[in-house]
């Protein structure tokens, strides 16, 4: 269960989506605790000339960029929680990309458990459901 949307610079490439896709699950894992086997991850690809930071296309100032968008369940992780992971965020695509312009950005949208889920069921759902089996 997050949905991770990402954004990168550059031509559609496979390999480095898979790559993407990876490092950010296991990211999502280890600072934000979220079962890598619930983890979606779509990439999309934006050709740097239609990408502006300061007025200036990424094409023209020869780096690459980025936009990661995540919804998880409010209340389920800390603020320090966070800043780890957007943290780490930065350093992965810095890696990934071979570099990433300052104009980079990580969301983390935290919604509420009964406007959120997958499979039809809502996270309250489960979580309330959960709590009345282990009763």
């Amino acid at each position: 269960m997050p949905i991770i949307n990402v954004t990168v610079t550059g031509k559609p490439d496979a390999t480095l989506s898979a790559s993407i896709a990876r490092e950010i699950t296991e990211i999502t894992a280890k600072q934000l605790r979220k079962d890598p086997t619930l983890t979606a991850v779509a990439v999309a690809y934006l050709d740097p000339r239609h990408w502006f930071a300061g007025g200036k296309s990424l094409a023209e100032q020869r780096t690459n960029t980025f936009w990661l968008d995540i919804k998880v369940v409010d209340g389920t992780n800390t603020k320090l929680e966070l800043e780890a992971y957007i943290k780490a965020i930065f350093e992965a695509f810095g890696q990934l990309l071979g570099g990433v312009h300052q104009e980079s950005y990580a969301f983390v949208h935290e919604v509420s458990a009964a406007a959120y889920g997958y499979g039809g069921k809502t996270q309250e759902f489960r979580f309330i459901s959960g709590r009345l089996k282990a009763a």
